[in-house]
């Protein structure tokens, strides 16, 4: 029972077997090419992605007896004794089983001795964000000021625990996740190397399960060989991993493209029948629609994770806002899933709910179009009664137009509106605000009296009551002199006029998305609700 895991056995040895991490990689063979290594590492960045690995290979190029372009040659002693665990140079702790300060005091004692075999002593810490407060206060001493011999390499996961006085001392370097195509194509080589055969489609769907995690993926290879018994299929990666193929997915989104709600319940039906995980199904959804509303803002670009033709079939289907729609209630019902009586239900409702609230701009338009069409038809005769009495004002014409020729000015206010006189001034700036905070007392062909109130008199000035005497005299055609008598109106004054129109149709519009359909059903379906102050009248 010798059999070693692929992700153990695939483990790269030195950096040119690196995956995906080019711009770490370039960065520590510049250091090693230079010779500017500096006292402390950092590697940070989600499980499975090659941060140990990476630390390693550095252990071991930093010591290597004969480097190879700058990597490890992986033949010299050094190198054989780190690769097998035995070279004594090499401390790798695991900081989550050794948290207390004692372990790294401890740890710490031997940094002052010369390294036993290689040229530098090498602490390699395991998620390192699992030390005790007092351990990093340890740690930052002789972090902040190490021997000429030693170097740290940390490691984690979760660099925002890592105090900000350490990660000063360190050279961080954040590892990515790697791509799908990276994991598969990964996994390709292996299985080349293994002689086991593969399909390509199973590779995707095992890099796409990997979440971006090299180990992940591979120990799902690990267990699809052995589900397959020795043969990497489609098939048989799809019922390990619980997952269906992308035909269903197309199918369900015709079935919405459709309005075909009895067709959308069959193929959940059959569904039902291979007892997938209908979470990862809504997921599968949710990743096609983002590839069609991707393609539908930008054709050049096509996920490489699905099927290129059906994304273009329905991309040309699914108009954009019902895309956009089915994703928004598609993520809402991946959050009630769990809620639901049971996961067939929830992914159902999700489902029948993208089709109750599809836009409605389209369908019911075209419903409601045959009946005003079938209206213009009794239409016309009431019209072909009217032109009978038209003439009769025709000949009333030239009298009409004589009073219309004698109106000097239509704009001029019938009445002794104050706000109309004011309106028809067409004043500006605070000579403006100074007569709508003025009250009419009385007006004639020779004076005209306001009322202010004494809390605005700072507004008055000679050059304004000119400007405003000037205009009224324009305006009634009269040289009339302007009064300004500083007293509370008893009337309200076309400031407080404005102001109530104002609130009223403020009121008005508020009153009007309240009592809106759409909004009353947006907020009982989704829990939507209308931020204070955002209502503007139009």
């Amino acid at each position: 029972m010798s059999y070693q895991v692929l992700a153990r056995k695939w483990r790269p040895h030195n950096f040119s077997e690196i995956v995906g991490q080019e711009h770490v990689v370039k960065s520590l063979i510049n250091a090693l090419q230079h010779d500017r290594l500096h006292h402390a590492y950092l590697f940070t960045g989600t499980r499975g992605v090659g941060k140990t690995t990476l630390a390693r290979i550095l252990a071991k190029a930093i010591n290597c007896e004969n480097l190879q372009d700058y990597n490890p040659c992986g033949a010299c002693k050094v190198c054989r004794d780190v690769d097998e665990g035995r070279f004594l140079d090499l401390i790798e702790v695991d900081a989550a089983s050794r948290t207390k300060v004692e372990d790294t005091r401890d740890l710490l004692d031997n940094a002052q001795y010369a390294p036993n075999q290689g040229r530098f002593k090498v602490y390699l810490i395991d998620e390192v964000h699992m030390l005790s407060g007092h351990s990093f206060n340890a740690l930052l001493k002789t972090l902040e000021e190490p021997p000429a011999h030693v170097k740290f390499l940390l490691a984690t996961t979760d660099p925002h625990k890592i105090p900000v006085t350490v990660l000063s001392r360190c050279l961080q370097f954040n590892l990515k996740r790697l791509s799908q195509e990276q994991i598969s194509g990964q996994m390709e080589f292996i299985l080349n190397q293994e002689t086991i055969a593969f399909e390509a489609p199973a590779l995707k769907l095992l890099a796409r399960a990997a979440d971006g995690s090299m180990r992940d993926g591979l120990s799902l290879l690990d267990q699809a060989i052995v589900h397959g018994n020795g043969k990497v299929t489609a098939d048989d990666v799809g019922a390990m991993l619980g997952v269906i193929a992308q035909q269903p997915v197309g199918d369900l989104l015709n079935a919405l493209a459709t309005q075909d709600a009895p067709g959308l319940l069959r193929i959940i039906a059959d569904l039902a029948d291979l007892s997938p995980d209908f979470s990862g199904v809504l997921r599968q959804l949710l990743q096609a629609l983002h590839a069609i509303a991707v393609l539908q803002q930008a054709p050049v670009h096509i996920d490489a994770g699905l099927d290129g033709e059906l994304i273009k079939s329905l991309a040309a289907q699914l108009p954009p806002e019902d895309v956009q729609l089915y994703y928004q209630i598609g993520l809402l019902g991946q959050k009630d899933l769990d809620l639901a009586p049971d996961p067939r239900s929830g992914f159902e409702m999700a489902l029948l709910r993208m089709l109750a609230f599809r836009p409605v701009t389209r369908d019911t338009a075209q419903e409601k179009r045959p009946q005003p069409a079938a209206k213009p038809v009794p239409a016309p005769p009431p019209i072909a009664t009217r032109p009978a009495p038209a003439p009769e004002p025709v000949a009333s014409q030239p009298a009409r137009e004589e009073p219309r020729a004698q109106a000097p000015a239509p704009a001029l206010p019938a009445t002794d509106n104050w706000l109309e006189m004011i309106t028809a001034m067409r004043l500006e700036s605070i000579t403006k605000q100074l007569a709508q905070q003025c009250a009419l007392q009385s007006i004639d062909d020779h004076a005209c009296t306001l009322l202010l109130d004494p809390a605005y008199q700072t507004m008055l000035s000679p050059m304004r009551i000119e400007k405003l005497q000037d205009s009224l005299r324009t305006l009634r055609g009269k040289p009339l002199k302007l009064t300004i008598l500083i007293e509370k109106p008893t009337t309200a004054t076309p400031a407080e006029q404005l102001l109530k129109q104002r609130e009223g149709r403020q009121q008005a519009a508020v009153d009007a998305i309240e009592a809106d359909q759409n909004i009353q059903a947006l907020k009982e379906h989704f829990g939507a609700r209308v931020v204070p102050g955002t209502i503007e009248p139009v």
